[in-house]
């Protein structure tokens, strides 16, 4: 053990894995023995909201603990505006060694698409992982970025001449949006990839980390980031994982459309994602198709979750280490007929998220409302260092331990692309934020499927109102780093709005 013998951090986050798609949060079809293991030996929480239901927006909060209007990185395409402090810098800061392994997506110019010429690989990736406060950055692609990013996942491809032929499909089947060549195919297709298991990319990744923690040798304590590319679609989970769901029964539930306003900006981002995700034509044997190979991808990220806890174990620190698995947003593979995320439904904007303590615990489960700020503000307790200032987030260690559990939240924020979500045990309220004004109000009580939009229903005035008074109208107080930027501004191209200086919790 190192001299220091503060805690080590590991930080596990997939991306677009949404909260029931694990055994231990209540789904008996899929495989996931060693993230259930995590929650038998830890904390899970039943209702953990991100920050926004998109990669960079959600991943930022997690890192610096604000809210997306107060670090100002409202999409994909935006990087961060300033110098905001984070956990990375301050755990480096207080003597932790900081490592990231797999797919970050920290920076506008990594969702790096193959056939994109006019995207280009920034050599100085991982340098500027080092300037954010990793010591030993090993940033990798996301799933659909694969042959347009340099980096040592397409390394090992070469090495193995595996890239060409890898590209051909890639190029042929995986997103046919953005490719020169494809075969017509729509965005969700689902095929398992042509690599050997070992050379696909979660599998890659997890051993990766199974490596970097066999070869530690320092004597700081670590924060290892590590991050799953996937299930982010494309849905290419190699074939021996697949074969683990073909001839399981899928349940289909009864789906009912979403409610899409007839015109307006809720109008504008529903239509653009009912496009670009390409929901018309989904029926149920499409939507358990798609279900089975997003399993298998979810199971293969959980074998490699298991290589890293015994990775840790045969080191000798998994009694010192605590494991964190979460994600940045979740996925809502065809509930209401949709595809993807960005919109608040509870399948798109709460995520998994799994607490093991060091040793482990007695299994313990927490329903109320946590966010991914209150996972920065958790990791800044334990490790003992001061909290970052603008940090939204509230320790979730009491809750871990049962030690002085204090209650947990009675609103969750999220945003995205200009609107705003303001969910409570009952209702969940979402605004546009130019406006201020009510586009969708959810009553779970009545209605726990988010089906039918009651913001317009008089005998709901009053619940919008107050849900105005006590959390709408004090959130937006603080003006953003930068105004929040719609669907109809991302289609017109890049808009840079102005910084505002202002932090909400200077701490």
């Amino acid at each position: 053990m190192p001299a220091d013998s503060r805690p080590n951090i590991v930080v596990i986050m997939a991306d677009q894995h949404r909260a029931d798609a694990l055994g231990c949060y209540g789904n008996d079809i899929i495989r996931t023995p060693n993230i259930d293991r995590l929650a038998a030996e830890g904390a899970r929480f039943g209702r953990a909201f991100c920050q926004g239901p998109l990669c960079m927006p959600a991943r930022w909060s997690l890192l610096t603990g604000r809210y997306v209007r107060d670090h100002g990185v409202f999409e994909n395409d935006w990087d961060m505006t300033q110098d905001i402090p984070n956990l990375a810098q301050h755990l480096q800061q207080a003597g932790y060694y900081t490592s990231c392994i797999g797919k970050m997506h920290l920076f506008a110019d990594e969702t790096l698409v193959c056939g994109r010429p006019d995207m280009v690989s920034d050599p100085s990736v991982t340098a500027r992982y080092r300037a954010v406060g990793f010591d030993e950055p090993h940033p990798g692609p996301e799933k659909n970025g694969v042959m347009g990013l340099d980096c040592e996942y397409v390394d090992h491809l070469k090495e193995r001449d595996l890239f060409e032929m890898y590209g051909e499909w890639f190029h042929l089947r995986a997103y046919p949006k953005k490719t020169r060549d494809h075969l017509g195919l729509p965005m969700w297709f689902p095929e398992s990839t042509p690599l050997p298991n070992d050379a696909y990319l979660d599998t890659w990744t997890g051993q990766q980390v199974v490596d970097w923690i066999d070869g530690y040798d320092g004597d700081q304590p670590f924060f290892q980031w590590v991050g799953f590319p996937g299930p982010h679609e494309p849905h290419d989970a190699p074939s021996d994982y697949v074969d683990l769901y073909r001839r399981v029964e899928i349940p289909v539930g009864e789906r009912i459309p979403p409610q899409v306003p007839e015109s307006g900006p809720l109008h504008t981002l529903m239509r653009w994602l009912q496009t670009t995700a390409q929901w018309e034509g989904l029926t149920d044997d499409i939507v358990e198709l798609l279900t089975r190979y997003y399993y298998a991808n979810i199971t293969a990220i959980d074998d490699q979750v298991g290589a890293i806890v015994d990775a840790l174990e045969r080191k000798g620190i998994l009694d010192n280490t605590w494991i964190i698995y979460t994600a940045d947003h979740g996925e809502m593979m065809g509930d209401h007929w949709m595809l993807w995320k960005m919109l608040f439904y509870e399948q798109s904007v709460t995520v998994p998220l799994v607490i093991r303590p060091p040793a482990g615990m007695e299994p313990r489960t927490v329903d109320g409302i946590v966010e991914h700020v209150d996972v920065t503000a958790t990791i800044e307790a334990l490790t003992g260092i001061a909290p970052l200032p603008g940090n939204e987030g509230n320790s979730l260690i009491g809750h871990v331990d049962g030690s002085g559990a204090g209650p947990t939240r009675d609103v969750a924020h999220s945003e995205n692309y200009g609107f705003g979500m303001f969910a409570t045990d009952r209702y969940k309220l979402v605004v546009f934020e130019d406006t201020q004004e009510p586009v969708q109000l959810f009553d779970f009580q009545e209605d726990p499927e988010e089906n039918w939009n009651v913001v317009a229903d008089p005998s709901y005035a009053g619940v919008v109102e107050q849900l105005m008074q006590d959390h709408v109208r004090p959130f937006f107080e603080i003006p953003p780093q930068r105004p929040a930027r719609g669907i109809w501004e991302v289609q017109a191209g890049r808009y840079e709005g102005n910084r505002h200086l202002a932090v909400r919790n200077p701490r």
